[in-house]
């Protein structure tokens, strides 16, 4: 059983009419950057519940979410109706295992997201510990429209303090924008698109891939880079190259 704790929300922030941003303070433990929570509401008199990935660093006490209403969906509606002052439930614990500590040593460090999924990513790049042990770090967010690169900003200004360690690479499924690759993600790695923008090679000797967002996408990628690149999915027991968080 989950240990619930009681949230007051200090910020709400709409990205577009279905991406949204939720700051949140609550008495819970610390977690480690690449984990998530759940939050949770009562809704006709049941908890309603859903996990989600902290964006902010783990010394940061703003807890922060980034989330897509789901029309249909029971929680994510009601979560987007929340204003400043209002209250939620949210879980004690973390939990996940999308963490660094799990990932090996590689020379390159590849964060693929699609969507909402790249909040643990910027979690664990705020924080900034583990990363010297790898060559390069490139953070890779993709989204239907250039206006769903809701954090494009502080991903610049992490490329800035990072000093030519991390690349950031946009893609943008359904319009030209600019800086931005235009496609599907295992297209553009199957094309050697992505590896030329970002000028950087995706090989097994010397890379791990991670991958966080739309279910569709990681599998297709995970099976294109099992077949194309000889990359196997890393476990404790059996090291390998691809490290997945399935997140909706």
């Amino acid at each position: 059983m989950a240990n619930w704790v009681t949230g007051k929300v200090t910020d709400i922030t709409n990205w577009t009419d279905s991406l949204f941003s939720i700051k949140v303070h609550a008495p819970i433990e610390k977690f480690t950057a690449g984990q998530f929570a759940k939050l949770s509401l009562e809704i006709d008199g049941q908890r309603i519940q859903r996990a989600y990935s902290y964006v902010n660093s783990p010394d940061d006490h703003n807890l922060e979410f980034y989330l897509v209403t789901v029309p249909e969906g029971k929680l994510s509606p009601q979560l987007a109706e929340l204003k400043t002052g209002d209250e939620l439930f949210v879980t004690e614990h973390a939990a996940g295992f999308f963490v660094l500590e799990e990932i090996p040593d590689c020379q390159t460090l590849w964060m693929i997201a699609t969507g909402t999924g790249i909040g643990p990513y910027l979690s664990i790049l705020q924080q900034g510990d583990d990363l010297e042990r790898f060559e390069n770090i490139v953070l890779v967010h993709a989204a239907r429209w250039g206006q769903d690169l809701s954090y494009l900003p502080m991903m610049q200004q992490l490329e800035q303090k990072f000093q030519g360690k991390l690349r950031i690479q946009t893609i943008v499924s359904r319009e030209k924008q600019p800086n931005s690759l235009i496609g599907r993600v295992p297209a553009l790695i199957e094309s050697g698109k992505l590896e030329s923008a970002v000028g950087l090679t995706m090989l097994a000797e010397n890379s791990h891939i991670m991958l966080c967002g739309n279910p569709q996408m990681v599998r297709d990628t995970q099976q294109l880079l099992k077949e194309q690149r000889n990359m196997t999915k890393h476990l404790r027991r059996r090291p390998g190259h691809m490290t997945c968080e399935q997140y909706w």
